[in-house]
């Protein structure tokens, strides 16, 4: 069992920025980030192997979010600038025992999800 802890969630303005941090309870191979809106499905926003190559991301977050992850920690970050009011849903971490199941969303571990909220 693989328990995962997320924080930095918050409201700010358009353009704002926010830092999620999510900590894992052991090391785990990809570790990424999903989002859920209201009404919508969770979709994917970035994912992270172990040695933090190729991170990937979804398209309409590239070039404004970073994922960046702390092996020595067992956590992940992500650094979310320029940040939109579709932005908002609550952002969930994820692990998965290898990347491609990562971005094919078969997840085997969530967080609990935290709130970002962006206001125009």
């Amino acid at each position: 069992q693989v328990h995962l802890v997320e924080s930095g969630g918050g409201s700010v303005q358009t353009g704002g920025s926010l830092r999620l941090a999510c900590v894992a309870s052991v090391s785990v191979y990809a570790m990424g980030w999903f989002r859920q809106a209201p009404g919508k499905e969770r979709e994917f926003v970035a994912a992270v192997d172990y040695n933090a190559e190729s991170p990937h991301y979804e398209d309409s977050v590239k070039g404004r979010f970073t994922i960046s992850r702390n092996n020595a920690n067992n956590a992940v970050y992500l650094q979310m600038n320029t940040l939109r009011p579709e932005d908002t849903a609550v952002y969930y971490c994820a692990t998965s025992f290898t990347m491609a199941r990562m971005l094919n969303a078969d997840i085997d571990y969530w967080g609990q999800g935290t709130q970002v909220t962006v206001s125009s």
